[in-house]
């Protein structure tokens, strides 16, 4: 015989009490209730449960004091406050506190039934956690930033709350989004990124929102959009402040409302979707220069999370190198090649503008470059630190990457060339358009014979095959 589940109710008022035992009774949970902030300690002490709701005011405390409570002693019980309706900054300070949910009154029973179901299926996602290594494994690194990184997502992932993720470009913010959504109780919900810069202005809306037939020349049928995809789980809006300001208008009425309304609808469809926005750029300073919304701002960045760039992390660097090395390698079916501590210090003396993406590009050239079992420094063809973009001593490139037609195929610095090229505004995918442009040329130029056009680029033709997967030349 199983074990039912239990829930806790913290209510003064012995109306809502009584109304949230019938409801929860009936889906198969025993309750236990408390009148005030003493009880609930009393009770917490005692049994193990596996929800707990309490009311914002209680007779002797606050509902946020039991809440930070819970989160600190009784991590594993999922926690919501039921807030006077209306009452937003209440509910964010309990959001903030580690609840992961709220409600309002009077109480909507099909909300309240829902936010029941999400707070069971997060207790058994906690479980199963306990059980086996978690996804945070991808998030790599035992520096004090990262060990605090990891404890935050934790944290926030059990919320409902909306979550803002900020760092440089290359740091892993989609990685990040990914990690709250799985450990969060939408984990068997989709997760559906999108990156806002990529879509065209004028079709945003129907992107965003979907469209029925007809509504516009070329709409043969109804579309769902990505806030349709993703609910019931989490949407990602990478790039949010690549946002025009007329969708900005749109996004935030969504998330107040919960709902959308196709493009040619008459009526609105309610969606229940968790929001994750990341930026590169310093969306409170957009804000002060009228660029983005305020009150989106403040809808988006109810809990913020900064994830550090690499060179804050030095010491993390072998153990990505390694990591990156080894997925590489299974790729192609070869064992990983050995980094030379040579090659570590000088990974790890470099401050990677790119951060974690351009370590693996790295990695990749080194990786595609090296013809034995090691990998040296001449294989990383790191630039110097002021063409990376940092100030600092200028380091020559190696004679080989000098005279190399495939090193400067990658990245020749400008003192090589004499000249100040522009700056790129996404340097990965810069160096990937240089290396598709050279490589198909030579392909060309030798009547795509790869033999021979591995032989023109200088590199071997076992770099030149890896090169053509990863490019995705045919």
């Amino acid at each position: 015989m199983t074990t039912p589940r239990t829930a806790l109710i913290i209510d003064d008022e012995r109306d809502i009490r009584e109304l949230l035992v019938l409801t929860l009774g009936r889906m198969g949970l025993r309750v236990d209730t408390a009148a005030d902030a003493a009880q609930a300690r009393e009770q917490l002490a005692a049994n193990r449960y596996d929800l707990c709701f309490t009311d914002m005011r209680l007779p002797d405390g606050s509902g946020q004091a039991i809440i930070e409570l819970i989160a600190q002693r009784y991590p594993e019980t999922p926690v919501a406050m039921i807030t006077a309706h209306g009452n937003v900054d209440a509910a964010v300070d309990a959001l903030k506190a580690g609840a992961f949910d709220f409600v309002s009154k009077p109480v909507d029973l099909a909300v309240l039934r829902r936010l029941v179901q999400n707070a069971l299926r997060l207790g058994e996602e906690r479980k199963a956690q306990q059980g086996q290594a978690g996804s945070t494994g991808r998030l790599q690194g035992e520096s004090p930033a990262m060990q605090a990184l990891r404890a935050t997502i934790a944290k926030v992932a059990r919320s409902q709350a909306p979550v803002y993720i900020s760092g440089e470009s290359g740091v892993g913010k989609e990685l990040v989004a990914r990690l709250i959504h799985e450990q969060g109780p939408r984990a068997s919900g989709a997760f559906v990124p999108v990156n806002c810069g990529a879509i065209p202005t004028e079709l945003m809306e129907s992107e965003f929102f979907g469209h029925k037939k007809g509504s516009f020349t070329g709409a043969s049928g109804d579309k769902e959009g990505l806030f349709q995809s993703a609910h019931g789980g989490t949407l990602f809006l990478d790039e949010v402040a690549e946002l025009p300001l007329h969708m900005q208008v749109k996004l935030l009425r969504v998330i107040q409302e919960k709902s959308v309304r196709p493009v040619g609808a008459n009526i609105e469809s309610p969606v229940d979707v968790r929001i994750l926005s990341a930026t590169h750029k310093n969306l409170a300073q957009l804000v002060e220069e009228g660029r983005f919304r305020h009150d989106l701002f403040y809808r988006i960045n109810v809990i913020e999370l900064i994830v550090p760039p690499l060179r804050e992390r030095r010491g993390d660097i072998p153990m990505l190198a390694h990591g990156v090395l080894a997925r590489l390698a299974a790729d192609l079916g070869e064992p990983p090649p050995r980094l030379t501590e040579e090659a570590v210090t000088l990974l790890s003396g470099y401050l990677f503008p790119g951060n974690v993406r351009e370590l693996e590009n790295v990695l990749e050239r080194a990786l595609a470059l090296s013809d034995g079992s090691e990998i040296t420094p001449d294989d990383l063809r790191l630039p110097s630190q002021r063409d990376a973009g940092f100030g600092g001593a200028r380091t020559p490139l190696p004679e080989s990457a000098q005279s190399d037609p495939y090193s400067g195929a990658v990245a020749r610095p400008a003192y090589v060339t004499g000249q100040q090229p522009a700056v790129p505004a996404d340097l990965p995918d810069y160096i990937e358009r240089m290396e598709r442009d050279v490589i198909v040329k030579a392909l060309e130029e030798c009547r795509y014979n790869k033999t021979r056009a591995a032989a023109k680029l200088g590199i071997t033709f076992r770099a030149l095959r890896y090169k053509l997967k990863k490019l995705g030349i045919d």
